[in-house]
């Protein structure tokens, strides 16, 4: 693994070649050890692009183990009427709601996916076309993974109702003075009895990169500015301590923008406002989670590819996306 690609070994690139030999026996057990060398760099590798950066607390469940939590550790006391608890209940279903009871228990549910070759590609060394398809079959893993995860943080921020705005910014520019409002609102929100918020990470289009690119001596400083600017590039800006991730899934008519306002029937209800930024609360992780109860697995395909001139793979895996506490997601919009 390197950049995100899957990169074959020697070992790899020899069970590769022996896939397409003509001896039927030979080929399934050479496409049978191709798919098991793969299966621990696929495993890792579903992880690596994804645009969740660390969000979720990943939790392998031993056999036999549920995925329920305990809400008392992360519910105040006497907070309970603003307590409400987001769990995915399949893979590409709306986020559903959940405000009462002592414990939560955590769908989970599969994700799958397959892809073939033509045996020439074996045959004739093309190792490049292959490697393409395997990184092809990784990253639609990762796509479902990213969905499904993002889906889940949005339907929690748009559960809580609270949405916050700077008044005096003009239509569509992204103002440092968002943050700091965003900021009071976390902390003010987070529940009291020990329930301190604060505003860690925050998740925003390209477009308001452009508005903090544009910002001049007159509203930030040199210094400040120049670390925004040089650290921008890595996706690790950082101001007022929070920390920016620019997204190509935000901003008008992107990806995530979409299901707020399509899917999930969230109006932006400040005139002239125009995008949402996303902010959370990551100082504690306990509130977001991703059990998995399977991890990756993947197989060779059958036999019948073979008498079609044909190798893949395929596989699943099954986990949940659960937001314990929604009061660790805020909405803004500018």
């Amino acid at each position: 693994m390197a950049n995100g690609v899957i990169r074959l070994t020697e070992a790899q690139i020899a069970l590769l070649k022996a896939t397409a030999s003509d001896d039927t026996n030979t080929a399934m057990a050479a496409q049978q050890a191709f798919a098991a060398a793969l299966a621990e760099p696929l495993r890792k590798g579903i992880f690596d692009e994804d645009n969740l950066g660390g969000i979720y607390r990943r939790e392998v469940l031993a056999p036999g183990a549920q995925a329920n939590y305990p809400l008392d550790f992360v519910r105040p006391g006497t907070e309970d009427l603003d307590f409400t608890a987001i769990t995915m209940p399949k893979q590409g279903r709306v986020p559903e709601r959940h405000v009462e009871g002592d414990e939560l228990w955590v769908p989970t549910f599969q994700i799958a996916n397959s892809i073939d070759w033509p045996l020439k590609y074996a045959r004739d060394a093309r190792f490049d076309v292959v490697g393409r398809a395997i990184d092809v079959y990784r990253m639609g893993f990762t796509r479902k993974i990213n969905e499904d995860g993002w889906h889940t943080l949005l339907a929690a921020a748009d559960a809580r109702a609270l949405v916050v705005n700077d008044t005096i910014a003009q239509p569509g520019q992204f103002t440092k003075e968002l943050v700091s409002k965003m900021q009071t609102a976390m902390t003010r929100n987070a529940g009291g009895n020990g329930q301190a918020g604060r505003l860690t990470d925050l998740y925003l289009s390209m477009e308001a990169m452009e508005d903090i690119r544009a910002w001049d001596i007159s509203e930030i400083d040199d210094v400040t500015r120049r670390d925004i600017l040089q650290q921008a590039g890595r996706n690790m800006a950082t101001l007022y301590g929070s920390r920016l991730h620019f997204m190509t899934e935000y901003g008008v008519g992107q990806e995530y923008q979409l299901y707020l306002t399509g899917t999930l029937a969230r109006a932006i209800v400040a005139a002239g406002d125009e995008e949402f930024v996303v902010g959370l609360d990551l100082s504690t992780n306990d509130s977001f989670v991703q059990p998995i109860r399977q991890e990756l697995q993947t197989f060779q395909a059958g036999p019948e590819m073979h008498r079609n001139q044909k190798a893949g793979v395929y596989g699943w895996m099954e986990h949940g996306f659960a937001v314990l506490d929604n009061r660790r997601v805020l909405l803004g919009t500018f």
